[in-house]
């Protein structure tokens, strides 16, 4: 109930409305309308199940399956089409990998045919097609050169060849020439190939007495023609002086090795360390010059000179050969002594003790008193020597000093 009314249902009001007007209708034209209704229903149940006998249904589903299978279809074409879209978004050209040449220099450089600023200034797409042209047109010269250059290259390559395999057969010739003039070069005192074999052996000298070498030989050609200079001692051991250490790996390892073999063995006393030591401080350079001083009366002095590594001093021994034997009763044995024959060249140079004042230090660590007893194995260290091979020391006593005399007065 709303404000006092009462509302009756929908469906009572048809009812009853229904009622009103079976009263007022035609009972006649009800039956017509009765017996029509019923006649479209049995045409309609007839027509359904003939449709059924028909398979009708079943031809509607073939349909909808068909649509249905158009729309995945058109799905999957759509899907494709985004996945092309994308890649197309995302693809990067191989001409992005490329360094072209800047725009001011493909414009400068590139022909008015190829670069074509009318269009390519104002459409970037032409304009990287013209880049790459220009590129391609680069490559094809640079291609073309290169042939050039190979071509050149096999030239000179077969040149080389052919100037190798006469080189090759030359050096035969020569050693024979050489051999051929052996004979002559005796006659003429031009000994040429032994000359030749010193200069090669001269490079593995130590600079002192490459010093000397080549100074003396020198002397030789100008001014003494009985000098003989000669370079003696083992090249092979000279050339294993001057080989690169191996590397700090490897050294660690024998140092490793060794100090287990000699945790294994006895290790050495002292004396025989510092035994060692001293050997390793006199030791000298495995080669030497050798200078002989022919005399009038056909006796030869014999001079060689060797090298203290470690010292950096230089030594000589020297030896006289007599033309004849002496018979007479005179002490010649004395005054020929290799231990007193170069004492008196100058005063106060007795080679007793060496030159360098760095080399006293040295004798300190390994217990040398001082070198004068080594003299007769190793040879004199004397001034002069020193001075013949470039080497330099600063003497133990300085120079007198004397003051200057003031300057006159003036009146």
């Amino acid at each position: 109930m709303i404000h006092g009314r009462c509302f009756v249902p929908l469906q009572d009001v048809r009812y009853y409305s229904e009622e009103s007007e079976v009263d007022l209708r035609d009972p006649i034209k009800d039956y017509e309308l009765y017996r029509e209704t019923c006649q479209e229903l049995q045409r309609l149940m007839a027509e359904i199940q003939e449709l059924k006998s028909r398979g009708i249904k079943e031809n509607a589903k073939q349909k909808v399956d068909a649509y249905h299978l158009q729309l995945q279809n058109l799905l999957y074409e759509v899907m494709h089409l985004q996945k092309e879209i994308t890649k197309c978004l995302e693809f990067k050209s191989k001409h992005e990998e490329i360094e072209l040449v800047s725009l001011e220099e493909f414009y400068r450089e590139a022909p008015p045919e190829i670069s074509r600023p009318a269009i390519t200034l104002a459409e970037p797409h032409q304009q990287t097609l013209a880049r790459l042209d220009w590129e391609l047109e680069q490559r094809k010269r640079l291609a073309e050169k290169y042939k050039e250059c190979l071509t050149s290259k096999e030239k000179i390559l077969k040149e080389i060849e052919v100037k190798k395999e006469y080189l090759s057969s030359l050096q035969p010739r020569l050693n024979s020439i050489m051999q051929a003039s052996l004979p002559v070069q005796e006659y003429l005192f031009m000994p040429f190939d032994q000359a030749h074999k010193q200069y090669e052996t001269s490079r593995h000298l130590p600079p002192p007495l490459y010093v000397l070498f080549v100074q003396a030989s020198a002397y030789g050609q100008a001014c003494d023609k009985k000098l003989v200079v000669a370079i003696e001692g083992s090249v092979e051991e000279a050339k294993a002086l001057y080989k690169p250490p191996e590397d700090s790996q490897d050294d660690e390892s024998d140092s490793d090795a060794e100090e287990e073999q000699t945790t294994k063995r006895r290790r050495p006393t002292l004396g025989v360390q510092l035994d060692d030591k001293r050997k390793e401080m006199l030791k000298r350079h495995p080669l030497s010059v050798t200078i002989d001083l022919k005399c009038k009366d056909e006796n030869v002095l014999h001079l060689t000179f060797h090298y203290l590594m470690n010292l950096n001093v230089m030594t000589v021994k020297a030896k006289v050969t007599t033309a004849m034997e002496m018979t007479t009763a005179i002490s010649a044995g004395d005054l020929l002594s290799p231990d007193s024959l170069l004492n008196c060249l100058y005063p106060g140079d007795h080679g007793r003790k060496t030159p360098n004042p760095a080399n006293q230090f040295q004798f300190d660590k390994v217990g040398i008193v001082t070198l004068s007893d080594y003299v007769s194995e190793l040879g004199h260290p004397y001034v002069w020597v020193q001075k013949l091979g470039g080497l330099h020391f600063p003497k133990d006593q300085p120079q007198a000093w004397h003051p200057l005399p003031s300057p006159p007065q003036l009146s």
